[in-house]
């Protein structure tokens, strides 16, 4: 099946350097990019569709710097009814044609009461609490091991470059653990009382099964979240997927100059 898609995208595009998969909301992040081929999920063999608002449904395959980038605009949830195979697709994808990095964006609510809605969070490390882990099944040696160690699922040197840049261009560059859950519900007033007890300083609906993929086949991984909104167990608040879709967008500019600039001075 993936050959297949592997396949037709060969005829389609260069193979990328970079892989970026872009959150809700978050599609500026594209928007200086030299695109030089459009393809919608749709066109593509074996590829998932995305159903949820805020989200193109396409890849795009052009440069930034002298990076090859292939950006996935558009993400599948496990929310949406997608299995963890079809949810981290794209990963295997990107790694089987050659990715060296995948970037991952996504929307969060913020836990860490030090945060405020808007900021940046570069991912540090994350915690699995969706309920499955998209390893589970029959094991592809060719694609990795049986058990993976995720003890260094993020790129230190990359973040490292990341902090480098946010402190040169005066952007605030937030740290912390997101904690993904499997949605489509918010969470609970208990919920995110334990969560803040777990140590987790965002919790989102997405990127954990793509990062846990990326570390089986050895592709390392560079997150940051875009915190939406404050998800505070002591606040009383009513949030809606368009209060985070409006928050994602006034934040996407500042995350876009990150990882522009990033991917300016980073050769893979």
């Amino acid at each position: 099946m993936v050959t297949e898609t592997i396949q037709f995208l060969e005829k389609k595009m260069d193979r990328p350097d970079v892989a970026i998969i872009i959150g809700s909301g978050l599609g500026n992040l594209v928007k200086r990019m030299d695109v030089k081929v459009r393809i919608p999920y749709h066109d593509i063999p074996h590829f998932p569709k995305s159903t949820v608002k805020g989200h193109a449904g396409e890849i795009l395959s052009g440069v930034i710097g002298k990076n090859k980038v292939m950006a996935f605009s558009g993400r599948f949830h496990y929310y949406e009814g997608y299995s963890m195979a079809e949810v981290t697709y794209p990963v295997r994808v990107a790694k089987l044609l050659g990715a060296k990095l995948l970037i991952v964006t996504n929307a969060a609510g913020g836990l860490n009461p030090k945060f405020h809605v808007g900021d940046l969070m570069l991912i540090t490390d994350h915690i699995n609490f969706m309920g499955v882990n998209p390893l589970i099944g029959p094991n592809v040696e060719e694609w990795g091991p049986r058990f993976v160690d995720l003890y260094h699922v993020y790129s230190e040197q990359h973040m490292n470059k990341l902090r480098e840049i946010a402190v040169r261009k005066g952007l605030t560059l937030r740290e912390g653990v997101y904690l993904a859950v499997s949605g489509p519900t918010y969470e609970t007033h208990a919920e995110l009382k334990m969560m803040q007890g777990f140590g987790a300083d965002a919790v989102g609906m997405s990127t954990v099964p793509e990062c846990i993929v990326a570390a089986h086949m050895s592709l390392p991984v560079l997150g940051v979240s875009v915190i939406t909104d404050m998800a505070l167990p002591y606040i009383i608040q009513d949030i809606s997927h368009e209060m985070v879709l409006a928050a994602a967008e006034e934040a996407s500019e500042r995350l876009s100059d990150l990882i522009w600039e990033f991917l300016q001075e980073v050769t893979l």
